[in-house]
Parts: C-alpha cells; structure tokens; sequence
C-alpha cells in the first residue's frame, strides 16, 4: 500500500494564501498618488475656467464703463467662492481696447507640494 501524501499543489496554495494581500498593500499607495494626482489636475483646470470667465467679465464691464478699466468686482463675482477669494486682477490695454488678466492661484491638495502654481487668463474687449 502507498502513504498518503498532501498534493504539493494544495500546500503551495496555503503558503501562497497571505501574498495577495501584501502585495495589494503595496499597491494601495500608488492608487491613492493617482486618484490625489488627477484630483490636482482637475482643481487647475477649474482655476483655469473660473479665471478665463473672471478675465472676460472684467475686460466686458470695464469696455462699458467710463474710466475704461478693468473691473475687478465684476471679475470677482462672475467666479465661484474660493477662487474669487484667492483672484488678483492686472489691468492692461491701451487705446480703444481693455485688457484684462486674472490670475488664480491652484490650492494645493497635499500641503507644501504646489505641483501647477497659479492659473493665468487674458481677456480683450474693444471700448464702446
């Protein structure tokens, strides 16, 4: 008669039970730096948007206006709450046009990694 003896795929199986587990852990950390990289990315594109429609806003009510420059309340209240908050308004232009340049700065997700810096948009509109 033969002994019985444990099949060497079944003991492979139990000593291999606990690596699927580390090796997930050590594929949790650059899940987490993707999901927070592509979280960042889309804070500067909506900095980019909100300081492109505050740039127009401003280029528009300062080319209707009197002293022909460049409005920075009507800048300020044409983008969304924290980036209006965190807009500098640059005047620019000159003879029968006024341009506006609004710049945003990008928050940043992890603290004291400031990976785009500020959003940066011109806008141009003739003097009526």
């Amino acid at each position: 008669m033969s002994k019985h003896t444990p099949d060497s795929g079944a003991t492979a199986t139990r000593r291999d039970r606990g690596q699927v587990a580390i090796e997930y852990l050590g594929f949790i950390p650059l899940m987490l730096l993707c999901g927070l990289l592509a979280i960042q990315a889309g804070l500067a594109a909506y900095a980019a948007n909100q300081a492109g429609t505050g740039a127009r806003a401003a280029a528009r009510s300062g080319s209707m206006s009197l002293g022909g420059g460049c409005d920075e309340r009507a800048a300020k209240d044409a983008m969304s709450g924290w980036t209006a908050k965190k807009a500098r308004v640059r005047p620019g232009g000159s003879g029968d046009e006024v341009t506006c340049t609004v710049r945003v700065k990008v928050p940043d997700i992890l603290p004291g990694v400031n990976i785009w810096g500020t959003a940066e948009r011109s806008s141009t509109m003739p003097r009526t």
